[in-house]
């Protein structure tokens, strides 16, 4: 079953919910539909799309930030899935101050590398492996909680993702 991203009132993501928790909230009248997937869902007397992003009818006050801890497959997202010191394809995450060197595993030190950068840079800070960054690592954008959750995210829910 296809899932569908949630959007506050005002366009915010909010969740990614199954496809057929969005059309029970389209049918409730709790939620409209934005735009519709491929998939559809038939009963007797009705035939629903199942909707691919839904907008809320009313406001959900959201009292706290969404707070996104690191994690591989949120790095590799962040990063786009490329080495930060060569640019191939990145399979692994890497500690750009080494943990052994007092380096802490936050946002904005580490980065997605290849393994052989990985091997290469071992637990040497970058001056000492000869390596550089091609992007200093930096917190996600907020909306990266979706990347991570999901995996690929569908060509409909972009639009609502760039601006948060």
């Amino acid at each position: 079953m296809a899932r569908a991203l949630v959007l506050n009132i005002t366009y915010e993501p909010l969740s990614v919910v199954a496809g057929r928790r969005a059309a029970v909230l389209v049918l409730s009248e709790r939620a409209e539909v934005v735009h519709a997937g491929p998939e559809v869902l038939h009963s007797e007397h009705l035939t629903l799309a199942v909707p691919s992003v839904v907008r809320l009818r009313s406001l959900v006050r959201v009292p706290y930030q969404r707070h996104l801890s690191v994690s591989r497959r949120g790095v590799l997202a962040r990063d786009g899935h490329a080495c930060q010191y060569c640019g191939s394809r990145a399979e692994t995450i890497d500690h750009v101050r080494p943990r052994s060197r007092g380096g802490l595993h936050t946002w904005d030190n580490v980065v997605a590398a290849c393994r052989p950068c990985n091997l290469r840079k071992g637990d040497r800070l970058l001056a000492d492996s000869g390596l550089r960054l091609l992007c200093p690592p930096a917190p996600p954008r907020r909306s990266l909680w979706v990347t991570t959750a999901v995996g690929a995210v569908p060509d409909d829910w972009q639009q609502y993702l760039q601006a948060a």
